[in-house]
């Protein structure tokens, strides 16, 4: 599949994905995170990164504000376009300010690298595949800390975020788990 013809099926599989992720936010009641803090006490005290959720993103702080109670715990800062993630201390509560993208960031932040990332996402397949918005930033992020050491990818989405299939390329960085409000996936 050449270059166009891959990006306008990643626009196409966002706008259905985001209508099925609108669609189920307007129903959650919070179940998935439950699920997700239920898989995060297995992992207490590791340094996690969390989002601050926009639009109808699922919404993983009360798993992170568990969490905060055993380690450290830190949300995505977007430092421009093209560039990696990086991931400033969180707490509830904390004073947060509006950042790049519209998601809140702390006022002052102070950096941490992750060992598990909860990502955010618009579609994912079984097999862990996953689409985001399109900025690329997960994927610099997930590529860089891979080539440094061991970190866990959790995708955290509604499970009528699931697609059969994706269309990816090879710069498209695999989940290792995907948490929704019905299950834990362990892609094969």
């Amino acid at each position: 599949m050449n270059v166009d013809a891959l990006a306008d099926a990643k626009q196409v599989a966002r706008r259905e994905a985001l209508a099925r992720r609108k669609a189920a936010h307007s129903t959650d009641r919070g179940a998935g995170a439950g699920r997700l803090s239920e898989l995060l006490a297995g992992h207490r005290g590791v340094p996690l990164s969390g989002y601050m959720p926009i639009r109808s993103e699922i919404d993983p702080r009360p798993a992170m504000a568990e969490a905060s109670a055993y380690g450290p715990v830190a949300i995505p800062v977007i430092e421009g376009p093209g560039l990696p993630l990086h991931f400033a201390l969180w707490e509830p509560e904390m004073p947060l300010v509006e950042g790049p993208f519209g998601a809140c960031i702390p006022a002052e932040p102070q950096y941490v690298t992750p060992e598990i990332l909860i990502v955010p996402l618009v579609a994912f397949t079984r097999a862990g595949a996953r689409l985001g918005y399109g900025g690329g930033f997960y994927d610099r992020t997930l590529a860089k800390l891979r080539g440094e050491g061991a970190v866990l990818a959790i995708g955290f989405a509604y499970a009528a975020q699931e697609a059969e299939a994706l269309p990816h390329d090879p710069n498209d960085q695999p989940l290792d788990l995907i948490v929704t409000e019905t299950e834990v996936i362990s892609p094969a």
